[in-house]
């Protein structure tokens, strides 16, 4: 049998395996890859939000992406919710340290409930130490925001589909900007789903948008988690940038709609989707 391309979820922990390393597992394996991973974060949390966070020590997070990587050659890497400034700049320092490739940076600042997950100072790391050492960033609209600056307005659901692509294309050229080499900028938090692509390619930058309908359902939890990571698993068999966010969002997509009901608000999507 073909060995397996090993991809390295560096996240945070849910108890409810609806987001996090334990999401990340199980959409590797739906995508052909074997999933190892760090953990960066323990949170306390079910369907119902967020309600407590506890970052692991730094120096923990390092010795487990060291060993990782003299143990096992590593063709992508996710990486989702840090949870402090030093744990931020902790996998920065590994990522140039260990020659880390196709990293796709899933910058989670913020719960899907609204629970701040990173703080302030942490923003700024991954701002400026981390971003820029990232193959593809794959913010959501608030999260692009925030790292663009405040004086970047945020997309709402009442905006028409031309201002939503307007806006994102700007925080992605100030994205850019501040050192980001890809930029995937997901619209699933609005009410038009449209995702912009903004990469180099040839010396240039280029564009290009992904649209879809969107399908209704409570089993959203966890979505920025499984597309940066289908993303990785794309990267790593080999796919370009472009076919690579198609893939990934095609595989989001499936795994709602063939979602069952888990707990009592909003619930994972299917991610094993494909055994059934």
């Amino acid at each position: 049998m073909q060995n397996r391309p090993v991809v390295l979820s560096i996240a945070g922990y849910d108890p409810s395996s609806g987001a996090g390393v334990t999401a990340d597992v199980k959409t590797a394996a739906a995508m052909g890859c074997y999933a190892v991973t760090c953990i960066t974060a323990l949170t306390l949390q079910s369907t119902q939000g967020v309600f407590g966070l506890d970052p692991v020590r730094p120096e923990l997070v390092r010795d487990t992406i060291f060993r990782l990587a003299e143990d096992l050659e590593i063709a992508a890497v996710r990486i989702g919710m840090l949870g402090s400034a030093r744990v931020a700049e902790t996998v920065a320092e590994c990522i140039q340290e260990f020659a880390l490739r196709n990293v796709v940076l899933d910058p989670v600042l913020r719960s899907s409930s609204g629970s701040k997950l990173i703080d302030d100072e942490g923003i700024e790391v991954i701002r400026r130490r981390l971003m820029p050492l990232c193959t593809v960033i794959t913010p959501n609209t608030e999260e692009a925001v925030a790292l663009a600056g405040m004086d970047y307005q945020n997309c709402s659901s009442g905006d028409s589909t031309d201002e939503i692509r307007n806006r994102q294309r700007k925080l992605a050229e100030r994205l850019h900007q501040l050192g980001a080499k890809a930029v995937v900028i997901t619209g699933g938090d609005l009410s038009k789903l449209s995702d912009l692509l903004s990469f180099y390619q040839h010396g240039a930058v280029e564009q290009r948008v992904f649209e879809d309908e969107r399908i209704e359902s409570r089993a959203t939890h966890g979505t920025g988690c499984a597309f940066a990571t289908a993303l990785a698993c794309g990267v790593a068999h080999g796919k370009e940038l472009p076919a690579a966010v198609r893939e990934a969002k095609d595989f989001v997509r499936k795994a709602i709609a063939a979602a069952y009901p888990v707990g009592k608000a909003y619930g994972p999507m299917n991610h094993l989707f494909g055994l059934e």
